[in-house]
């Protein structure tokens, strides 16, 4: 399964008055792992950034210059997502966003939805989190995870803090470590070692009525914070 992790940063709050992205960043996730692959670029909007956003994100009109448009961008955007489940915090805005600049370039273009399913992570923390505040600075107090690098908002630092942000509410990663992946079964091919014939039987422990129970209970919870069934749930339905 590949995922994309996404943020934007923008000029203003709506896209509906001409307001345009600036930055857009993006941190690959396979099989709920870390690949370490992302993509990252600013963008010259052509009209002026408003001094409420540059107090947020710090990105002004004199830095972005030299930067290419979105048009001049988007083939290798399109491409890097396309397929991916998008993982977004606050999803309508960027989707609109990301929506408004595709019509700006061809207004027959596939919008975001049509490419790429969308997972909302702050749907998903009002429902779990309810009556709480759900922005990205309370998930990572709620959830143990340093962000005392964020000064400022950015598209890239901001989607690899939200990666940390979905992968504990969804039920943690299978590692961190690029390196343990390179380890890995996936990572490098692996010796086969064969039991000897005449080995003793393997001993069978069986899980105690309560154990089973809280089996139950953590695929439940699983199916909850993601919104599916869990894989174990899936295969046993198939069986």
């Amino acid at each position: 399964m590949r995922q994309i992790v996404l943020d934007t940063e923008t000029t203003g709050l709506e896209a509906s008055e001409g307001h345009r992205i600036i930055e857009i960043g993006c941190v690959e996730l396979i099989n709920r792992r870390l690949t370490g692959n992302t993509w990252h670029q600013y963008l010259q909007p052509d009209r002026e950034i408003d001094a409420g956003a540059i107090e947020v994100h710090g990105i002004t009109n004199e830095s972005l210059a030299d930067k290419p448009r979105f048009a001049d961008i988007a083939g290798e955007f399109l491409a890097f997502i396309e397929g991916a489940e998008l993982v977004i915090h606050n999803a309508p805005f960027d989707v609109g966003f990301l929506d408004h600049e595709l019509k700006r370039i061809d207004r027959k273009l596939p919008p975001i939805g049509k490419r790429c399913r969308v997972v909302d992570t702050l749907v998903m923390a009002r429902r779990q989190h309810p009556g709480q505040r759900n922005s990205l600075d309370a998930l990572c107090k709620r959830y143990e995870i340093d962000n005392s690098h964020r000064e400022l908002h950015g598209a890239l630092l901001d989607a690899e803090i939200l990666a940390d942000v979905y992968l504990t509410m969804t039920g943690g990663q299978v590692t961190l470590s690029l390196d343990s992946y390179a380890d890995s079964p996936e990572g490098q091919a692996q010796e086969a070692h064969r039991l000897p014939a005449d080995r003793p039987p393997l001993r069978v422990i069986t899980a105690t009525a309560d154990e089973r129970a809280a089996h139950e209970a953590r695929l439940d919870a699983i199916g909850g914070s993601s919104g599916a069934a869990a894989v174990w749930r899936q295969l046993e339905e198939k069986s």
